[in-house]
């Protein structure tokens, strides 16, 4: 009976310790999500851009509530076939997923190859009946309507303002949204914190439950799965992915910083929305639609739709990529757990 114990709290240990470095590895992957802009705009150096964003990522803590950590934990798959190899095949096939795209400089989402990996597991496991329908649907059903948000939010916050400062010197709005721009940044570097942050703690949240650890009837998980996580965000915020950076600052579309300012608000508005109405979008798809948006205002050349389309397949490819390599990780996690 001890060495059962011991042996749970063994693996418990190690799959926490996984589900941390996967939020690192989502920091450092959608570290392009809160900097791409403010870097490729100028406004700050890249060191500075990665510094400002991690504090506001950690500074989201204390500002929402878990309602998205409560979807991933009890929203994606049925509780009652979650285990620890379930868990493992689900991190593994995110952070294998995250790995790639990362190497090729393509900005999919931590938060989808999550999901996926989740619903890869839980079929490997238990079949198709192991699935929360209802609640995939409303995540799938934000891979197209967060972008598609962000494009329509960008181009309209670009329209209104190129409308407002119709009259004014190009030289004069550069400096004005220079500094806006640093409001903008915040804005966004809090709504990716608070809502990325919060999907993995939903799946620490879901181990502990699995493994006994936590009760099922807790309205939270223990303080330190909650600060352990907005830390190891916005510490992989602060190393960043410099690849990534590049294709959503630069090769998307040419951004000035009002440009960069229009895309930050109109994506910090709908991750607001989002995180308080509990659904885990993508933070990148969010911005890189809000990117499209303010590139599309100027003039359709103005966006390099060849690297758009790139893009737009590995967002479609994400979930059903990390649930087949999550199922891989699930069966490696029955015959080494």
């Amino acid at each position: 009976m001890m060495h059962s114990i011991q042996l749970t709290v063994w693996v418990v240990t190690l799959l926490v310790s996984i589900a941390l470095i996967f939020d690192f590895m989502n920091g450092f992957h959608d570290a392009a999500n809160s900097i791409a802009t403010v870097v490729s705009t100028g406004v700050l150096k890249p060191h500075q851009a990665v510094a400002f964003a991690a504090s506001f990522n950690i500074v989201a803590y204390f500002i929402f509530h878990l309602k998205v950590a409560a979807a991933v934990g009890k929203g994606t798959i049925d509780p009652s076939i979650i285990d620890h190899y379930v868990v493992f095949g689900a991190l593994v096939g995110a952070m294998v997923w995250n790995i790639i795209t990362w190497y090729y400089g393509i900005p999919s989402s931590s938060s989808h190859a999550l999901i996926g990996g989740l619903v890869g597991s839980a079929i490997a496991k238990s079949g198709w009946d192991a699935l929360n329908v209802d609640g995939l649907i409303k995540i799938i059903s934000c891979i197209f309507l967060s972008p598609l948000l962000g494009f329509v939010l960008g181009s309209l916050f670009m329209l209104l303002v190129s409308w407002i400062f119709f009259r004014t010197r190009p030289s004069r709005v550069d400096r004005y949204f220079r500094r806006f721009q640093l409001v903008s940044a915040s804005l966004y570097s809090l709504g990716h914190g608070g809502n990325d942050a919060q999907k993995t703690i939903g799946i620490i949240w879901m181990l502990l439950t699995a493994t006994g650890a936590s009760s099922p009837t807790d309205s939270a998980p223990p303080a330190w799965v909650i600060a352990g996580c907005y830390m190891s965000i916005g510490l992989g915020t602060l190393f960043g992915g410099w690849r990534i950076v590049r294709t959503m600052g630069q090769r998307i579309t040419r951004l000035k910083p009002v440009g960069g300012f229009c895309a930050e608000t109109g994506g910090a508005i709908i991750l607001f929305i989002a995180s308080w109405l509990g659904i885990p979008v993508s933070t990148t798809h969010t911005i890189t639609g809000a990117i499209f948006g303010v590139g599309a205002t100027q003039k359709l050349s103005a966006v390099r739709w060849g690297i758009a389309s790139n893009i737009i397949w590995a967002w479609i490819l994400t979930i059903p990529a990390s649930a087949a390599l999550s199922s891989a990780g699930w069966w490696l996690g029955k015959h080494l757990l």
